[in-house]
């Protein structure tokens, strides 16, 4: 018996490849058109959050011109006083704890943040020169200072940092000062912070232990006697033990030193200051401020210079940090 074919449908076949062709298209076009909304919407995101970092910079700098202000207006002050001294109790030395930007834009009836993203900031004005500074350890030609090295190694006892490190920290920096001629090619890269010590070869816990009590300056600087710690004290001046540098401080937190013969009557007769590692006015400073705009975070730290009756700002740097992470 002869098998029957079976009736095929006219135009099945034509209409099934356009369906199946319809369909890769809207594919195609789906596709295509997701990844552009998602270009899209990255550069929004990218933008806002180059507009976002741009007015956080530009926060952070009209604070630091404000901090500029208050340190010239001291400087001015200090001009007028017996002899120009620093003191703890002078405006630049109180901290601003974190406030709402909107708080400081209120008394202006022109701006209104009311409708922006809460925004909160904090800073402090830090004298530099209340640290000893590692500048001081060899002079402009890279030799070492003895009684500098000495000094840095008081404080190192008192900080639990290794016996040797103050005459390490003076020979590697005086490498690094020293004129990088062609016959020296391996000499280590000059550090411009206190951080940089790392370069030379500075383990991370010991640069914690100083950290509290000692800075890299471009230049050298005495101490302050009105606002270094006592432990800072002990160093600066030769033959003086921690319970004399604790007097220092409680005396000048009643009255500040005006003059550096203020600091020597208080001190035994064998004690003799140097005018050059300890003195009672600063003109290094430095400025760290803080920006918190919902997760986002921006530090800013500045050393500024009070010089010829202005206020110069010799070094910047900021990071950018979570929220969450910096708690």
């Amino acid at each position: 018996m002869k098998r029957r074919r079976p009736h095929r449908i006219a135009g099945h076949r034509p209409r099934g490849a356009a369906l199946l062709l319809a369909m890769i298209i809207l594919a195609l076009v789906t596709t295509i058109a997701a990844g552009m909304v998602w270009q899209q919407q990255r550069a929004v995101e990218v933008e806002a959050a180059e507009r976002a970092r741009a007015q956080s910079a530009w926060i952070l700098n009209g604070a630091l011109d404000w901090a500029r202000l208050i340190l010239r207006e001291d400087l001015r002050s200090a001009g007028q006083r017996k002899g120009p001294y620093t003191s703890l109790g002078d405006p630049w030395a109180t901290p601003l704890d974190e406030a709402r930007l909107s708080s400081f834009l209120a008394a202006d009836q022109s701006n209104n943040a009311d409708g922006g993203p809460e925004a909160f900031i904090s800073g402090a004005i830090v004298d530099a020169q209340a640290k000893f500074n590692l500048r001081g350890l060899v002079d402009a030609a890279g030799k070492p200072v003895p009684a500098q090295i000495a000094a840095l190694q008081r404080l190192a006892d008192i900080a639990g940092a290794p016996s040797d490190i103050a005459a390490r920290i003076a020979d590697l920096l005086g490498q690094a000062l020293a004129v990088q001629a062609a016959t020296q090619p391996t000499a280590p890269i000059r550090p411009e912070r206190y951080a940089d010590l790392a370069w030379l070869g500075i383990d991370g816990p010991t640069l914690q232990r100083l950290e509290p009590y000692v800075d890299l300056l471009p230049q050298t600087t005495p101490v302050d006697a009105n606002t270094a710690p006592r432990e800072v004290l002990v160093a600066a001046i030769d033959g003086l033990d921690l319970g004399t540098a604790q007097r220092l401080v409680d005396l000048r937190q009643r009255t500040p030193f005006q003059t550096l013969a203020e600091v020597q009557a208080q001190l035994p007769t064998t004690i003799k200051l140097d005018a050059g590692r300890i003195g009672v006015f600063s003109s290094w400073f430095e400025v760290s401020g803080r920006l918190r705009i919902d997760d986002r975070v921006l530090e800013q730290r500045s050393l500024l210079q009070r010089l010829n009756g202005t206020v110069v700002v010799r070094r910047q740097e900021r990071r950018n940090l979570s929220a969450v992470a910096s708690r």
